[in-house]
């Protein structure tokens, strides 16, 4: 199945705060909030505030990178051939990094295909029902992609 990816991190380079996937489907989604303190000032004031923003069925305590990267792997375990598309590269290396769990270990997943997609043009924020918000976001990527099918 593809499912669209977003994440919000702490400026350029910086830590992932929140990592969202959106199945093309439309069935359950993933919505992890990292336990971080934003540095960057547009950050604090742009992104902090829209990070409870969800359903409350994806609400759940700010983890640490270990939970983080467990709840990842437990949440891909059940598709064996799962295509994460993105718009922008540094999501691909946010999730991508989430899966290594230790010096010279990852998380046991399944084969992923990890795909770039640019779309000129289209600003997940502009389009996004709560801006700077990963889930939301990933929900305006996958709306807009699926028009273009």
């Amino acid at each position: 199945m593809r499912y669209f990816l977003d994440t919000e991190y702490d400026g350029f380079g910086g830590a992932l705060i929140s990592l969202a996937l959106v199945p093309e489907d439309g069935s359950e989604e993933f919505y992890i909030v990292l336990d971080h303190q934003a540095t960057v000032p547009w950050v604090v004031r742009n992104v902090v505030p829209y990070l409870d923003h969800v359903p409350d069925a994806l609400r759940s305590p700010r983890l640490d990178r270990a939970a983080a990267s467990h709840a990842l792997a437990v949440w891909l375990a059940h598709d064996d051939g799962a295509e994460i598309i993105a718009d922008w590269p540094e999501d691909l290396a946010h999730l991508a990094n989430l899966l290594v769990s230790g010096p010279g270990q990852m998380q046991q997943v399944h084969g992923l295909i990890l795909r770039l997609v640019p779309v000129p043009g289209f600003s997940n924020a502009a389009n996004s029902a709560v801006p700077h918000n990963a889930l939301h976001d990933a929900r305006a990527l996958r709306d807009h992609l699926a028009g273009l099918d």
